[in-house]
C-alpha cells in the first residue's frame, strides 16, 4: 500500500497546489477493476463453451426424432396432361386460328388446311354414285330384255317343232327330203340353246342387280359410292384442325401459312394447367414406409413463398432407368451399385394461387407416420 506522507511533514515549498494533491490521493485509494473484469471474460467463455454443446446435442435429438419421419426430395418436377396435336390429313395450311400461349377451348380453331383438294374429291364420289346409280338402270333394264328374249326363244322353239313335225310327217310319206327334216330338227336344237342363253341372261341380271346381307336393299356399285363420299367428306372435314382439350398453346412456331402440313406429324400441343401433379423421384431406400395417401408438402424453387399441400397418389412401378431409352446394364465386372429413383405421384390438393409450368422444380416432403396399407 502506498504511504500517504502527512501535510505536516511535507514542506510548504514541496506542495505548491493542495488540489492535486487530493487527486493523487483518491486515485492511489481506488481498487483496481482488472481482476473484475476478467471473471466475466472467463465466465463468458464457460458458458459459450457449454451453450455450443448442448446446441449440438438438441439439433442431434431433433434430427434422431425427425428423419425417421419425413422423407424429402428436390428432385421433383411439376407435370401437367399435354395433348400434341397433329392433322389427320395432309396439306397446305391456308389460316391459322391461335398463338403462343395463348388460351383456348376444346373445338377451338387452331388452323386450316387447304379444303380445294377434298372438295373435289366429294365432287367425284357424287359422281361416282351418280354413274353406279345409272348402271343399275341398265342392268335393270337388261333384266326385262333377258326376259324378253326368254319369250322369243320359246316362240321359236314352238315354231321350229312344228315345223320337224311337218317334215317329219311329209318324210313318212315320202313327199319331202332327209335334207330338209335335218334342217328343220336344226332349227329346233338352235331356238333351243337361244332359250337356254336368253336365261342365262336372265340369271346373270339378276345376280348383278342383287344385294348383299351387309347393305340389304342397296346395289354394292352404289353403297362403295357412297362410302367414298362419306369419306370425301370426313376429309373436308379434318381440314379444319379444332382443340381437342381446353388448355394453353405451346410449339406453336410451326404454324405458318403455306406450311405443309404431313398426316400424323404432330405440329402443336396444348397444356391442360388445370390438372397438375409433382412428379418426386424418391430414392429407393425412402420407400420402406411410404405409402399411398401419405401427407405430403410441396415447395416450388420458382415460387418461393407459395407452399401446397398434397398427398402421395401413386408409386412407380420401376425405376427411372428401367423405362429410358437406354436402360442401365449391370451385367458387366465393372458394376457398381447406384442409389436408384422410383417416380412418385404427388396429387395437388390445394388451389394454387399462381400458375404452375409444367417442368418446374419442386421440393416434396412426405409425412411417413400415416397411409394406406
Amino acid at each position: 500500500m502506498t504511504k500517504i506522507p502527512k501535510r505536516s511533514e511535507q514542506p510548504m515549498a514541496d506542495n505548491p497546489n493542495p488540489e492535486m494533491e487530493m487527486a493523487e490521493v483518491a486515485e492511489a485509494t481506488t481498487p483496481d477493476p482488472v481482476p473484475e473484469r476478467s471473471l466475466g471474460r472467463r465466465l463468458g467463455r464457460w458458458i459459450l463453451m457449454l451453450s455450443v454443446p448442448l446446441l449440438l446435442a438438441s439439433f442431434g435429438v431433433y434430427y434422431w426424432i425427425t428423419s425417421d419421419r419425413y422423407a424429402s426430395t428436390d428432385n421433383a418436377y411439376v407435370q401437367q396432361d399435354i395433348v400434341s396435336v397433329s392433322p389427320e390429313v395432309g396439306g397446305k395450311i391456308v389460316e391459322v386460328g391461335v398463338s403462343e400461349n395463348q388460351l383456348v377451348d376444346a373445338g377451338d380453331l387452331l388452323f386450316v388446311i387447304d379444303p380445294a383438294p377434298f372438295e373435289l374429291a366429294v365432287a367425284q364420289s357424287n359422281a361416282r354414285i351418280a354413274a353406279a346409280q345409272v348402271e343399275v338402270q341398265n342392268l335393270q333394264a337388261d333384266y326385262q330384255v333377258s326376259g324378253v328374249d326368254i319369250e322369243v326363244a320359246r316362240q321359236d322353239i314352238a315354231f321350229a317343232l312344228s315345223n320337224y313335225q311337218r317334215q317329219a310327217a311329209l318324210m313318212d310319206k315320202g313327199f319331202t327330203t332327209r335334207a330338209r327334216l335335218d334342217a328343220a330338227q336344226h332349227e329346233v336344237d338352235l331356238a333351243r340353246a337361244r332359250l337356254k342363253s336368253a336365261q342365262s341372261d336372265v340369271v346373270a341380271a339378276k345376280a348383278r342387280l342383287s344385294t348383299g346381307s351387309a347393305a340389304p336393299g342397296e346395289n354394292p356399285a352404289i353403297a362403295d359410292a357412297k362410302v367414298a363420299r362419306e369419306q370425301a367428306q370426313l376429309n373436308l372435314q379434318r381440314t379444319r384442325v379444332l382443340a381437342p382439350v381446353a388448355g394453353r398453346v405451346a410449339q406453336s412456331t410451326r404454324l405458318q401459312i403455306g406450311q405443309m402440313m404431313v398426316s400424323g406429324l404432330p405440329m402443336v400441343s396444348i397444356v391442360n394447367d388445370a390438372n397438375s401433379w409433382i412428379e418426386a423421384n424418391f430414392k429407393e431406400t425412402d420407400l420402406a414406409r411410404m405409402k399411398v395417401g401419405q401427407k405430403a408438402n410441396i415447395t416450388f424453387d420458382a415460387y418461393p413463398d407459395l407452399e401446397l399441400n398434397g398427398r402421395v397418389d401413386s408409386i412407380g412401378a420401376g425405376t427411372g432407368s428401367e423405362f429410358s431409352v437406354l436402360p442401365a446394364q449391370n451385367a458387366n465386372g465393372n458394376w457398381v451399385k447406384v442409389t436408384q429413383r422410383v417416380p412418385v405421384r404427388i396429387k395437388i390438393l390445394d388451389k394454387s394461387p399462381r400458375q404452375l409450368i409444367a417442368g418446374i422444380s419442386a421440393e416434396v416432403t412426405v409425412d411417413l407416420r400415416n397411409g394406406k396399407e
